[in-house]
């Protein structure tokens, strides 16, 4: 891409994402978590399933999902390194 072109596409995303701040367009810009959040404390919900297993503790959670997410990177950089390599050679 030529350099004006590229500086001209992030001007663009810059405005693009600017525009509702300068204008004044209001909105609810929530996301689902407390939307779904809301739905549940109102009232009539009713889980249809049972976790198979809750961990003892907040701190345990996150840990598991601090485990889980290292294994995800560790994964993806083991197979973008073998694919790199193997382009390489």
């Amino acid at each position: 891409m030529s350099r004006p072109l590229t500086i001209a596409l992030l001007l663009g995303a810059v405005l693009v994402a600017a525009a509702p701040l300068l204008l004044g367009i209001g909105g609810d810009y929530g996301g689902t978590d407390g939307r779904a959040q809301a739905e549940i404390e109102a009232g009539g919900y009713r889980p249809w399933a049972q976790p198979l297993w809750s961990p003892p503790g907040k701190e345990m959670e996150s840990l598991l999902f601090a485990l889980q997410a290292a294994i995800g990177a560790g994964g993806l950089g083991y197979v973008l390194g073998r694919l790199h390599g193997r382009r390489r050679r």
